[in-house]
């Protein structure tokens, strides 16, 4: 437990010092905001701070940092530093300054931010590629919550019927302006997905059962290892706990309710670093359970359900499910509004008028539903969406970072630019090792994808470098 306790101390120093320093970094001041200058009672709607932090850390949270956790945890003591390091010097630092950037010009959606500062032609891939894993993430997040819920309801209410009520959800959560549901219930959802997290917290320091320590080594300790690397599977394993393209996506929604600049660093920052405290306890609460139960186990639900119910009680397991229940739905439902408003920015549709809001849900909702009737026929087509999910999720945290790297070169940040450029170029090799190294990807052999992923970052890095030699000229 040592080295949990040090890590999670770390994860809370990181969001004091490291995210005060991103800050400062940044600049953020006191000129006014979308919220203010754009209300539109739609979707620029002024919001308390408390209130955004809560909505923005249940839009992030989905399944990634507690499922994701629980699989990564397999690796062993690696998942732990992974989430920590990942979470202050990557993912927060992305989700941040990402969320300014979309603050600082009008609320704009991710993809044309890319575009701003990558050029036309990245816009526009990034308007399709972001638009697609949204789908995929209200595709995926749709069938473990209904298959949870059914679990706590009567047999007559099965997984069908609450996949039916969720996409009913997900409809009216996508349409209505966003402090009529998403404004109201997020942080009541929030706060019982918060519980489960302190309750799992408390009893592993009252449990205090003996987890690896770093000391121990970092050996892969996953039962496929010769065919799972750490690098790059667990990373990609462990995205929401770490860094997230997905966040990037979300955080735009609450630059349009945001009424101070000061307010970006508890609710863009401060939401990943919660997010990974949420990750590191249930990669510790998933390896004590591992230690107990062998590795067997691959349905991270059962051990949810498992870990929730024996250290909880009865009462406390199905408030905590609830919270593990609201994540995904929550996130699934902003990542469909996230789609409607790109695709409303990219036609030039205006969303104040109901009907053209329809307009676009309508032909959204279904893709998504027939990506979910596939998704359904088997385990196998769940899987290979959600490997899908999960590398595109990282690619476009990639494309996220090398924006806002470009930016703070643009901006004359000094050489301050090395807080994202660094992340850069570890998620370039990770994403390209990963698709060069999964099934779904070209199957090569993992030593093979090292030296690809090795070889695309130094190609990376020199295209960078020349760029960088011809801005300074510029300036000069």
């Amino acid at each position: 437990m040592i080295t949990f306790t040090i890590c999670l101390f770390v994860l809370i120093i990181g969001y004091f010092v490291y995210g005060r320093f991103v800050e400062k970094v940044f600049g953020a001041d006191d000129r006014p905001t979308p919220a203010i200058t754009k209300a539109d009672g739609v979707d620029f709607i002024p919001m308390p701070a408390w209130k955004l932090f809560m909505i923005q850390f249940l839009n992030i949270a989905g399944l990634g940092p507690i499922f994701g956790a629980i699989m990564g945890a397999k690796f062993g003591t690696a998942s732990f530093l992974w989430i920590v390091l990942g979470s202050i010097f990557a993912g927060a630092t992305h989700d941040y300054i990402a969320g300014m950037l979309s603050l600082r010009n009008s609320g704009e959606n991710l993809p044309d931010i890319i575009g701003r500062y990558l050029g036309k032609n990245a816009k526009l891939i990034m308007r399709i590629f972001t638009i697609v894993l949204m789908v995929l993430v209200g595709a995926v997040f749709v069938a473990g919550p209904a298959g949870l819920i059914a679990n706590l309801t009567p047999s007559a209410l099965n997984t069908t019927f609450w996949m039916i009520v969720i996409f009913l959800y997900y409809l009216l959560a996508t349409l209505l302006p966003i402090d009529k549901i998403i404004g109201r219930v997020y942080p009541i959802f929030a706060a019982a997905l918060l519980f489960m997290a302190i309750g799992v917290l408390v009893m592993l320091y009252v449990n205090m059962p003996v987890l690896p320590e770093i000391w121990d080594g970092l050996e892969n300790t996953h039962p496929n290892a010769e065919k799972l690397p750490i690098f790059p599977i667990m990373f990609v394993s462990i995205a929401c706990g770490a860094i997230s393209g997905f966040h990037a996506t979300q955080s735009p929604l609450m630059a349009r309710c945001m009424k101070k600049e000061k307010d970006g660093r508890p609710v863009f920052y401060g939401a990943m670093i919660v997010e990974g405290i949420v990750a590191l306890v249930w990669a510790a609460a998933a390896t004590y359970f591992f230690q107990k139960n062998g590795m067997g186990e691959s349905n991270a639900a059962v051990i949810v359900n498992d870990i929730t119910n024996s250290w909880l009680g009865t009462i406390g397991g199905i408030l905590a499910i609830l919270g593990v229940i609201a994540a995904p739905i929550t996130s699934g439902d902003t990542a469909l509004r996230s789609a409607r408003l790109i695709i409303a920015d990219f036609f030039n549709i205006e969303q104040k008028s109901i009907k053209k809001r329809l307009l676009i849900c309508v032909p959204m909702f279904a893709c998504t539903f027939l990506l979910l009737l596939y998704s359904l026929r088997d385990a196998a087509g769940f899987d290979l969406i959600w490997r899908y999910f999960s590398w595109a999720n990282q690619t476009l945290s990639v494309f996220t970072l090398w924006a806002i790297t470009v930016f703070l070169v643009r901006e004359r940040k000094g050489f301050y630019f090395i807080i994202t450029l660094v992340p850069a170029l570890f998620m370039t090799a990770i994403c390209t090792s990963y698709i060069c190294v999964a099934p779904e990807g070209f199957g090569i052999l993992p030593d093979f994808s090292l030296v690809i992923a090795s070889v695309v970052a130094a190609i990376s890095l020199v295209l960078f470098s020349i760029w960088y030699a011809k801005a300074k000229r510029s300036t000069m």
